[in-house]
């Protein structure tokens, strides 16, 4: 009997907590229905710059599915050093060369396919096309970690950055400090920026102490420069430290801080190329272009595997340091809601 009465005193909160029981609902639909429209997308086409390909050629490929471009050399190298095709086709000496973008496994492996099966079709016994592969970046013995290692190191850092951030926050609220501070003549923005440097000095040491250890320990895949590197990840760690403090406005324990992540941080890892985004409906691909993870991997991919430096990476460094202010000005806002200043 005392256990019923545990059991019904369980039931009664979460009646009252309605935020626990949309979670419970809503987040593994909306996670379930993603990941369905992810691998439920369109296999992924290659794209092809062709110079100087006879048209036979070129029709098998666009039979195989893929899309090709007849360019001039020096066109088609501007196009896969800017990552707009996934591999050059040129006859040189009355023999086909090849020469791949190699970033992406994933591409690389599809580009190969087609290759693969327009050589059949025109000479099915001796295929001329399992030779003369090059790489601009990337070898064919790039594995699957070192594609995926700019994701994952992104997504850790952003991830646990978000965590402390958020659960300190609401700390700092649920103990009273912070209505403490409200009372003092210290405004909004000084409260704010204060709470994000004294957090900024452990995040820069956290995310410092994983980068070292990504790259040297662990072999993560570097080929552009290590400050890069630090540079985006410490852009990205600010973007989610600002954030974490933004959501714990909205809620009143760390538990319900958590209940943040199905909704606001998994989703992140479907669209910052973790899965091949090409096979993704076009309008499901715009999801990624208002989250932040998506242009921080994109950065930590264009120099960790392609060895990319500022004018690559500009871009998303503006954007994500555009995502961190935005956030930080919604902070100031927030703080209105416990008293004006």
């Amino acid at each position: 009997m005392r256990s019923l009465a545990i059991s019904r005193r369980i039931l009664s909160q979460l009646q009252h907590d309605r935020r626990t029981v949309a979670l419970m609902l809503v987040a593994p639909i909306l996670l379930l229905t993603l990941l369905g429209l992810i691998f439920d997308g369109d296999e992924v086409k290659p794209t092809l710059a062709l110079v100087d390909v006879p048209v036979v050629l070129k029709a098998q490929l666009e039979s195989k599915g893929a899309e090709v471009l007849a360019v001039s050399g020096d066109e088609a190298n501007e196009l896969i050093r800017s990552n707009e095709v996934d591999a050059i086709l040129s006859f040189i000496d009355g023999r086909l060369r090849v020469l791949l973008e190699g970033s992406d496994p994933t591409k690389t492996r599809a580009v190969r396919l087609a290759l693969l099966a327009a050589g059949e079709a025109l000479r099915p016994v001796d295929n001329p096309f399992e030779g003369d592969l090059s790489f601009l970046h990337g070898s064919p013995e790039l594995s699957p970690f070192d594609n995926f290692g700019p994701v994952l190191l992104g997504f850790i850092v952003f991830f646990f950055t978000f965590l402390v951030s958020g659960v300190s926050f609401v700390r700092e609220r649920t103990t009273g400090t912070l209505e403490r501070m409200l009372a003092t003549p210290l405004r909004r923005w000084e409260i704010v920026v204060g709470y994000l440097l004294g957090f900024a000095v452990v995040v820069v040491v956290q995310i410092t102490f994983i980068v070292l250890v990504s790259v040297f320990l662990l072999d993560m895949l570097l080929t552009g420069s290590f400050a890069w590197l630090l540079v985006i990840t410490l852009l990205l760690a600010t973007t989610a430290l600002t954030l974490g403090m933004l959501l714990s406005a909205f809620a009143r324990t760390e538990f319900q801080l958590i209940q943040f992540i199905p909704l606001v941080i998994v989703p992140q890892v479907f669209f910052s190329g973790l899965f091949p985004l090409d096979a993704m409906a076009p309008w499901l691909r715009g999801v990624g272009s208002v989250l932040p993870l998506t242009y921080g991997a994109d950065a930590m991919r264009e120099v960790m595997i392609r060895g990319g430096g500022w004018a690559q990476i500009q871009l998303d460094l503006l954007i994500l340091l555009g995502f961190s202010l935005a956030f930080l000005v919604l902070n100031i806002v927030t703080l209105r809601r416990y008293r004006r200043i």
